[in-house]
This record gives structure tokens, sequence and C-alpha cells, in this order.
């Protein structure tokens, strides 16, 4: 009899989740805290590492943590990074399936030891996981090059240490969509075009609805520093309005996590390692989505009180 394969990537998620689900917790529950507490240097510590950009604006930080502050702009070097390395791995996986050429030995050790199968028993890439590799390419070239050319980033900072993890996180997420497939255990038919389904076209449609209302969202947001002529008249905060920020706040972070609905439903809508990648965006989005609603909210009077910070009626 096999043994069950020692998933390490799904591990690896679960803490992800675990990590931002308490980090979430512990800031919502911090507004309740003695006075002492609140300023003692752990809970600045971590409220250092969770915010970012216009969220840090009021936090009170000593010099030395300031030591670690990268411009939020360079946002953008996620992206490259992306598009880059999620594009070897469709190129691999295309290579695989159209000249039988198997993956690099470096990649099969890794995806082996992430999986627990090993390399002899990988099997050649399922149209859903090319499918999700290419969405996901697709996704951040246009990231890319909404940081590059419609987003308006004023001098807020983020963390070194959510920098590297925002370069590690595309790398590792790449390796999952290959691992994921690994892990499947439906059989299918043999040929590509055969193995389409409606979840393919039903996610594939989500992924485009979504990817549309999360561009919208950042052309609205833009507009706030912008003239009619395009060019930047003001780093100011404002407040959002039209489109779906009438109502929640960060109409672009539940745009995100719709977009990795999309690409579980593409992957068959029954991986739990693509399920708990979703629910690790949903906790980071909503972390950072109720960072950026209390921010509104404290710096604005006359904010509107009936909006969300993240999904529409529910956060």
């Amino acid at each position: 009899m096999r043994l069950s394969p020692t998933r390490v990537i799904d591990i690896l998620w679960f803490l992800l989740c675990l990590c931002f689900f308490l980090a979430f917790l512990v800031h919502r529950f911090s507004r309740i805290l003695p006075a002492i507490l609140k300023n003692s240097p752990v809970q600045l510590l971590f409220q250092d590492l969770i915010r970012y950009g216009k969220t840090k604006q009021r936090l009170k930080r000593d010099n030395w943590l300031r030591i670690f502050d990268i411009p939020k702009r360079w946002f953008w070097h996620f992206y490259a990074v992306s598009l880059v390395w999620n594009g070897l791995l469709l190129a691999l996986s295309l290579n695989l399936i159209l000249r039988d050429e198997p993956y690099p030995l470096w990649l099969t050790v890794m995806s082996g030891y992430l999986t627990g199968i090993p390399a002899v028993d990988s099997q050649t890439p399922k149209v859903s996981t090319l499918l999700v590799l290419l969405l996901l390419w697709i996704h951040s070239l246009r990231r890319l090059l909404e940081c590059l050319l419609v987003s308006v980033f004023s001098e807020g900072p983020i963390h070194m240490v959510q920098y590297i993890f925002g370069l590690a996180y595309y790398i590792i997420l790449g390796v999952t969509v290959l691992c994921a497939d690994h892990l499947r255990t439906v059989e299918e038919t043999s040929t590509l075009l055969s193995q389409l389904g409606w979840l393919h076209v039903a996610g594939t449609a989500l992924f485009i609805w979504a990817s549309l209302l999360q561009h919208r969202s950042l052309v609205l947001l833009a507009k706030l520093r912008t003239g009619s002529s395009g060019t930047v008249e003001t780093l100011a905060h404002r407040i959002p309005n039209g489109g779906w920020f009438e109502l929640v706040s960060c109409p672009h972070y539940f745009a995100e996590l719709l977009v990795y609905v999309s690409l579980s439903l593409v992957f068959g809508g029954l991986s739990l390692t693509c399920w708990l990648v979703v629910l690790y965006v949903l906790f980071n989005q909503a972390l950072a989505a109720q960072l950026c609603h209390e921010f509104y909210l404290s710096k604005f009077e006359f904010y509107p009180r009936h909006r969300k910070a993240f999904i529409p009626f529910v956060l």
C-alpha cells in the first residue's frame, strides 16, 4: 500500500493563511488594548510590518525602523518577476507537451519535495494547468503595465520584509500551480482540447470580469491625482467615488480575490492547494483593506459610513 505523500506545499500555504488570519484578528482587537500595550515595541513592530503606503502615515515609528523602508512604487518589481518567472514555467510546460522535453532537473526536484511525489511519477501538465499559468501571466502583465502607466504612487513606503516576501510570493505561486497539477487524482482524457469543460469557461469569464473591475478601480484611484490631461496634479489622498467604491473602500482588493477564485475554478474547483491559495489571498487582502478603510474613516470626517472595507455588504 502506497503511503500518502507529504504535501509540503499545502502545509506552506496553510501556515501563510494562519499567519495572516491571526494578523487580521490581532489588529482588529488591538484597538481595545491598554495604552501601555498599544505603544509597546512589539506592537509598534507588528504594525510596521503589516502596514504600507498611506496606512503608515500616522504610525509613530522610531528612526531605526525607517531604515527598512522601501518606496511603495517598487510594487512593479513583483509583477516584473512574476511575468518572467511564470512565463518561463508556461514555456517549459508547453515544451513538455509539444516537444516531449521534460522539465529541468531543478524544477522536478523542487516539485517532488513540495508534493512528496517522486519526479518519475510526475504527470504531463493538463489543460487546466496551462490555462492557469497563462491567466497568471496575463494578470502579471496587466498589473505591471498598471503600476508603470496608470497608478500614481505617493512617497509611501513598504517594509523590506514585505518587499522580499512579495518577490518570493510570485516565485512560489507559479511552482504551486505545477505542484497542484501533480497532486491531482482526477483522470482526464489525453488530448488537451477534449479536456476543456464548463469550469474553464466560467473561470475564464470570472477572471476577465474581475480584471476589468480591478483595472477600472485603479483608474478611478489614479484620477484622484491627475488632471483632465492626465498629468499628476497632487499626491494627496482623497475620497474615491464611483464604481464599486460606492460599496467598499477597496474594490481592487476584492477584485484580486476574485481573480484567484477564478484561477481555482479553471483548475477544476477541487484542488485543496488552489483553495488554500485563495484563502491566503482572502486574509491578506482583508487585512490590507481593513487598514485602508480605517485610514479613510480617520482622515475624512464625512467618509461614507455605509461602505464596507473589502467585500460588499459583508466585511
